[in-house]
C-alpha cells in the first residue's frame, strides 16, 4: 500500500486544505492526524462554500473514507457547527 502525506511545515495558512481537495478523490482514505481546529480551509462543493476546520477535506467524496485520528483535538462547539453546516 502507499502513502502520501501532505505536512504544513509553516504556520498555516498554506493552501493544504484546497491541495488535499484537489487529491481527495485518488485516494480510499484520508485522515487528519493532529493539531486541532484551525483558522479553516474554504472548499467549494456542488457550488456550496463551506469552511472546514476539523472535518478532513474528502468529507465530500462520498467514495472516501475520512478519520479523525487520536491525535486531534477537537472543540465540541466548533466541531458541531461544522456538521450542522454540512447537513
Amino acid at each position: 500500500m502507499t502513502v502520501d502525506l501532505l505536512l504544513g511545515l509553516q504556520w498555516g495558512d498554506e493552501g493544504k486544505g484546497k491541495i488535499v481537495d484537489v487529491l481527495t478523490s485518488k485516494y480510499d482514505i484520508i485522515a487528519r492526524f493532529q493539531g486541532g481546529p484551525n483558522a479553516g480551509h474554504t472548499l467549494e462543493f456542488d457550488g456550496i462554500k463551506h469552511v472546514l476546520r476539523t472535518i478532513p477535506s474528502g468529507i465530500f467524496h462520498e467514495n472516501n473514507i475520512n478519520i479523525i485520528g487520536n491525535g486531534v483535538v477537537i472543540d465540541p462547539v466548533v466541531f458541531k457547527s461544522e456538521i450542522d453546516g454540512l447537513a
